[in-house]
C-alpha cells in the first residue's frame, strides 16, 4: 500500500505542476479526482501520510516573475464530495448558502482609502503574486469604492465561455480556466485587458463592518460596486432541489464552473469550526456526477487553425450526455492521442467536462493488439500534409508536449484572422459571420478570397449539411452578405487590413479624396503625408498595399462584387478645432463609433482620454466618480450629455 501511495502522491504532484505552474493539463479533472479520492481513502486507511501528498500541501508554487507575496493567513482549498446526501448531512440543522465554485484563478484585492491598491493571486495558498496592474485591466472590477477603511475581498477571476472561443480560435488554450490563469499572470497588462477578463466576488476577508450572516457581506459586496457569485440560502430540507435547480442552469451558463460551494451563512458560527491541515470547516465543495458514456471511436478528424496549429478532433458514434447528443471531442494535441493510444473502432468513454465541454476520459481498448472482432488496431497518427493546404506538417514539442503544424505560411487557414478583420462591424459588417463560422467555411474550402464571402448561393448544400447550419441560417447569411455588399470607401478601405490604418484614418482618408475610390486606391506617399494624422511610414506602408499585384487582383475582385457608395456632401465646419472625448454608454447613438463619426463629418476630433487639449467630455452620467470625469473636473474640461452635445450640433 506504501508503493501506491507513493506513486499516487508522484502522479497528482505532476498534474499539479503543470496545472498551476505550466497551465496546462496531463489529465482530465475526472481522473485526476478519482487518483485524489484514492490517495486520501488509501491514507486513512494505513495512516501514512507522505510530506508531499496533495491531501497536506495546498497548490503548488509558482514560478514567474511576477513580484511574490505571502498572504496573511493560508488560503485552504476546500474539501469535496459528490453526494447531495453529504451535503445534507454537513449542513445539519444550520442555515447554509449555495453557490456557483467558479473555474478561474482566485484572486485577492485590498482597497485602501476607496481606491484598489493591491492584487494578487492565490499561488501556492501561502506566497501568492502580484498582479495590481492586470486586475485593474478585469472588464468589471471596480476600481475604487465608496468604503473608505481598509477592505479586502476574495474572488475568482474568469474568462467566460464566449470570450474563450473568441480568443482561442488556434486551439492553444484547452479550456477557460488555462486561458484566464495565463492571462491574469502576464507581464503586460496590455494582454490581460485583451482577454476580457471578469471578477466574481466570494467572500470578505476584512472590513465593510460587522456582519453576522454571508447573504449581508454579499449584499454590502454588491453596493461597493462587486459583481458576486451567485448564491441562494438552503438547508438540508431544501438543498437537494437548489443543486438540481443549478444543474438545469449550467448548460446555459457562461462562466465556467466546475460544481458548487456550500458554506455556513451564520460567519460566526463557521469561524468558530477552525479549519483542518488543509480545508476550512465552515465550507465545502460539491462536485458534479460525471456522466460517462461508452462509445466507438470512427477517426480523428485533423483541423488547420490560423496560427498554423493543426488540432485533432475524436469523431465517435453519438451518444446522449447530459441531455444533448454528441459526437465529437477535442483531444487537444498530439501528445493526448499517442498516450491514451487512439485507434480505429475503439471503445472510449466520454463525458462533459463541467457537464458541458466533451472530453475522453479513457480509451478502454488501449493496449490490446486487436479489435473486437480479430483484426489489428490500427492507430491514429498525426496527418503528413496540412488538411488544407496539403503541405507537409512539421511536428512541434513544447514542454514535453507535442504539438502538429502547417509551415505553409500562405495556407488559407492562416487568413482567418484577416477574414474576420474584413467582416467586422467597422469594417464591412456581415452581421452572424463570426469567426467559428469562417474557419468551418475554410475548412471546406468554400472561402479563399474576401470576394467569396459575396458568392456563397452556389454553396447552399454544402453549407446547409454542416454542422450549425440550416436552411434558415444559411438564408441569414446570404441576407447578411447582400446588405454589407454596399458599402462606403471608408468602410472597404478599413477592412482591407492596411497596417496602422484604422477607422478614424480610413474616414479621413475618404473624405479628403471626396470618396472617389479610384483616388483612394492611387494615393502617393507625398498625398497621404499631406493627410493630418498620416505619417511617413503609414503612408509607406499604405501605397505598396496597393502596389502589390496579388492585392491588386484581389481588389479587382471585390470591386466586382461590392456597390460602393461614392456620394459625398461637403461636411459643415459646426465641431472645427473642437477635440471630444466620449464615455459611459450612449442612448441616441448606436455605439461609440458612430458619435465619433458624426463628430468628425461635423469638423470635429476624438480621443481616448482627457486632457488639457480636450474641449468637451461626453457622458450621460455626469455625476460618475470614472476616471475621466475626475480628470475633467480637474482640468476644467466641460462634461455634457448625449442630449446637450446633439442641441450643440443641431
Amino acid at each position: 500500500m506504501k508503493k501506491r501511495i507513493e506513486e499516487l502522491v508522484k502522479i497528482l504532484n505532476e498534474a499539479s505542476k503543470a496545472y498551476y505552474q505550466q497551465d496546462r493539463e496531463i489529465m482530465s479533472n475526472q481522473e485526476y479526482d478519482a487518483l485524489y479520492d484514492e490517495l486520501a481513502a488509501l491514507e486513512k486507511e494505513t495512516g501514512i501520510v507522505m510530506a508531499q501528498s496533495p491531501t497536506v500541501n495546498v497548490g503548488y508554487e509558482v514560478v514567474s516573475s511576477l513580484p511574490k507575496e505571502p498572504h496573511p493567513s493560508p488560503m485552504l482549498s476546500l474539501d469535496k464530495t459528490k453526494d447531495v446526501g453529504e451535503l445534507q448531512r454537513w449542513l445539519g440543522d444550520k442555515q447554509g448558502r449555495l453557490s456557483w465554485k467558479l473555474d478561474g484563478l482566485t484572486v485577492v484585492l485590498t482597497y485602501e482609502d476607496g481606491a484598489l491598491s493591491k492584487a494578487v493571486t492565490r499561488g501556492d495558498g501561502v506566497i501568492g503574486e502580484v498582479i495590481t496592474a492586470n486586475a485593474r485591466t478585469f472588464i468589471n472590477i471596480p476600481v475604487s469604492i465608496p468604503e473608505k477603511e481598509q477592505v479586502v475581498v476574495r474572488g475568482e477571476a474568469v474568462i467566460s465561455y464566449s470570450d474563450f472561443e473568441k480568443i482561442n480560435t488556434d486551439g492553444t488554450y484547452k479550456n477557460p480556466r488555462n486561458l484566464c490563469s495565463g492571462s491574469v499572470r502576464q507581464l503586460s497588462s496590455k494582454i490581460t485587458a485583451d482577454r476580457h477578463v471578469r471578477f466574481y466576488a466570494f467572500s470578505l476577508a476584512s472590513g465593510g463592518g460587522d456582519f453576522r450572516f454571508r447573504h449581508e457581506q454579499s449584499e454590502w459586496m454588491r453596493g461597493q460596486g462587486f459583481e458576486t457569485v451567485e448564491d441562494v440560502p438552503v438547508t438540508a430540507d431544501t438543498i437537494a432541489k437548489a443543486v438540481e435547480d443549478y444543474s438545469h442552469k449550467i448548460a446555459d451558463f457562461d462562466i465556467p464552473s466546475d460544481g458548487l460551494v456550500l458554506i455556513y451563512d451564520d460567519i460566526e458560527y463557521g469561524r468558530s469550526l477552525g479549519t483542518t491541515a488543509k480545508f476550512p470547516r465552515d465550507s465545502i465543495a460539491f462536485k458534479w456526477q460525471d456522466e460517462m458514456r461508452d462509445t466507438c471511436l470512427r477517426e480523428i478528424l485533423w483541423n488547420a487553425s490560423r496560427t498554423g496549429l493543426i488540432n485533432p478532433i475524436a469523431i465517435f458514434d453519438p451518444v446522449e450526455l447530459e441531455g444533448t447528443t454528441v459526437s465529437r471531442a477535442s483531444v487537444h494535441n498530439l501528445s493526448i492521442v499517442r498516450e491514451l493510444e487512439l485507434g480505429e473502432g475503439d471503445t472510449i468513454s466520454v463525458y462533459k467536462a463541467n457537464m458541458i465541454i466533451p472530453q475522453i476520459a479513457e480509451n478502454r481498448s488501449k493496449g490490446k493488439e486487436r479489435t473486437d472482432d480479430g483484426q489489428p488496431r490500427k492507430l491514429f497518427g498525426p496527418p503528413d500534409k496540412c488538411p488544407v493546404c496539403g503541405w507537409d506538417t512539421q511536428i512541434m514539442s513544447d514542454n514535453g508536449i507535442e504539438t502538429v503544424h502547417c509551415v505553409n505560411e500562405e495556407c488559407p487557414a492562416k487568413m482567418i484572422k484577416s477574414f474576420t478583420h474584413f467582416v467586422s462591424r467597422n469594417a464591412m459588417n456581415i452581421e452572424g459571420l463570426s469567426e467559428a463560422t469562417l474557419e468551418k467555411l475554410v475548412d471546406e474550402a468554400l472561402i479563399r478570397t474576401p470576394a467569396d464571402i459575396f458568392r456563397l448561393e452556389g454553396c447552399r448544400q454544402r453549407i446547409v449539411s454542416m454542422e450549425g447550419f440550416g436552411d434558415k441560417s444559411f438564408e441569414n447569411l446570404l441576407a447578411a452578405a447582400e446588405k454589407a455588399s454596399h458599402t462606403t470607401p471608408d468602410r472597404l478601405l478599413y477592412a482591407l487590413g492596411i497596417p496602422n490604418i484604422g477607422v478614424a484614418n480610413a474616414r479621413m482618408i475618404a473624405r479628403e479624396c471626396r470618396n472617389s475610390w479610384s483616388r483612394i486606391a492611387g494615393l502617393t506617399e507625398e498625398e497621404l503625408s499631406g493627410i493630418e494624422g498620416i505619417g511617413d511610414i503609414m503612408a509607406k506602408a499604405y501605397v505598396e498595399f496597393f502596389a502589390k499585384p496579388d492585392n491588386m487582383k484581389m481588389m479587382e475582385d471585390l470591386l466586382s462584387v461590392l456597390t460602393i457608395d461614392e456620394s459625398f456632401e461637403e461636411a459643415a465646419d459646426t465641431l472645427a478645432g473642437k477635440t471630444f472625448v466620449i464615455t459611459g454608454s450612449l442612448e441616441h447613438f448606436e455605439n461609440r463609433d458612430a458619435a465619433k463619426a458624426r463628430i468628425e463629418e461635423l469638423g470635429g476630433k476624438t480621443a481616448g482620454s482627457v486632457s488639457s487639449k480636450t474641449d468637451y467630455l461626453i457622458n450621460n452620467d455626469i455625476n460618475s466618480g470614472s476616471g475621466k470625469n475626475k480628470k475633467a473636473k480637474e482640468l476644467g474640461v466641460p462634461i455634457i450629455t448625449e442630449e446637450e452635445f446633439l442641441e450643440m450640433i443641431k
